[in-house]
């Protein structure tokens, strides 16, 4: 059997090159594709003299050092000493749709938590955005995450402070899914002040990352991190976010990936909000609750309810007879047959609307006229602030 094809070997070959190779190494990631996770891993191990072509001398001198100190099967024990399990491509849990990096993927995804994630990746949303989010943005991402957890949508995020961890909680709040993207170790849980919710998340749902265990964040990693959240779901949708945040990268690597990308406007005078409404001028679409995200990232059918004010009691009168309540002056009387002609209709059917519209309290008689009642102006009033 090929050294490839034997299972244990290719998962102790990932395993190896995880520890090796940084996550989102496009070059890395040709070779594998080329020559083969085993003979990688095997050039690695022995010390291939010459590097494989697109790598300089330095940065593969630097490669070997790490591949040096590599213990996959160390890895491995520590890993299912913590309870977390190691995902390779091809593997029945292998979410189909990161394939789409290309020489990006994923060499595998340590998982913590009990569910599926080829399951649960299917129907997933990314909600992203600030750290250091306003108040807005946190009461926005909670109650965006909460209303996909009640309809049955997966919200992934990345688990960090501000709009992150406000996500989480909403949908473990409303009693739902959610997955935590980690750019570290999934068995030490970053940022530290966030150790009691990724623990929650893991209990409940799912913690993954593309780093073997112990390993930590850097700037870099969490930029990386970025494209596998994107990848994994139907759509992201940002909350807050400056013109530099790293938010706006998960968006357009989902943009490039043909993801659906969304914002949620924030205030016009808000530089939190700047990097959001710059997403919304291009392709991103604009959304305010959990019924349009789905309506866009769902299946057919599932169809936002449409935006209208409260229905008034003027709003169910016969369209003859708003015609002729819209043609009465608000503040004086007109006679039939003033009104018959700014209602484009006959004096007696004027006349007719007239005394139906008085039976329902509209209008009264003054004379030979007929006026507006204080509840038809009311009514005139409260028509006009409608969506």
């Amino acid at each position: 059997m090929n050294a490839d094809q034997d299972p244990e070997h290719e998962l102790l070959a990932r395993i190896f090159l995880t520890r090796v190779i940084e996550p989102g190494d496009e070059v890395a990631g040709r070779w594998v594709r080329e020559a083969g996770v085993g003979e990688v891993a095997r050039w690695l191990r022995e010390g291939r003299e010459v590097a494989p072509a697109g790598v300089s001398g330095k940065r593969w001198a630097g490669l070997l050092a790490r591949a040096g100190r590599a213990e996959p099967r160390a890895d491995l024990e520590a890993a299912r000493r913590a309870g977390v399990r190691f995902v390779c491509p091809g593997d029945a849990e292998w979410p189909g749709q990161l394939d789409d990096l290309g020489d990006a993927r994923p060499l595998g995804l340590w998982v913590r938590g009990a569910p599926s994630l080829r399951m649960w990746a299917l129907r997933s949303v990314a909600v992203v955005g600030a750290r250091a989010c306003t108040e807005y943005g946190a009461h926005m991402a909670a109650t965006l995450a909460g209303g996909l957890a009640e309809r049955g949508w997966v919200v992934v995020s990345g688990g960090a402070y501000g709009v992150d961890g406000a996500a989480h909680r909403g949908a473990l709040g409303a009693g739902g899914a959610t997955v935590a993207v980690l750019a570290c170790g999934v068995d030490r849980p970053y940022p530290q002040g966030h150790t009691e919710l990724i623990n929650r998340i893991a209990e409940q749902g799912l913690v993954i990352g593309e780093l073997p265990p112990g390993d930590h964040p850097t700037p870099s990693r969490f930029v990386l991190r970025n494209r596998v959240i994107a990848a994994l779901t139907r759509g992201t949708v940002v909350v807050e976010a400056a013109c530099r945040s790293g938010s706006l990268v998960t968006a357009r690597a989902a943009q490039r990936l043909g993801r659906h990308t969304m914002g949620v406007p924030g205030p016009a005078t808000s530089g939190l909000s700047a990097g959001v409404h710059e997403l919304l001028r291009g392709e991103a679409v604009l959304v305010t609750d959990a019924e349009e995200v789905v309506e866009l990232v769902g299946d057919m059918g599932e169809l936002a309810p449409d935006r209208r004010g409260p229905v008034l009691p003027r709003d169910l009168l016969a369209p003859d007879a708003r015609r002729v309540l819209a043609a009465l002056p608000s503040r004086r009387a007109a006679t039939a047959a003033e009104v018959g002609r700014g209602a484009q209709t006959t004096v007696d059917d004027a006349i007719a609307r007239l005394y139906e519209l008085r039976a329902l309290g509209y209008v009264e008689r003054h004379g030979d006229g007929w006026k507006l009642t204080r509840q038809a102006m009311i009514s005139v009033r409260d028509g006009g602030r409608r969506c």
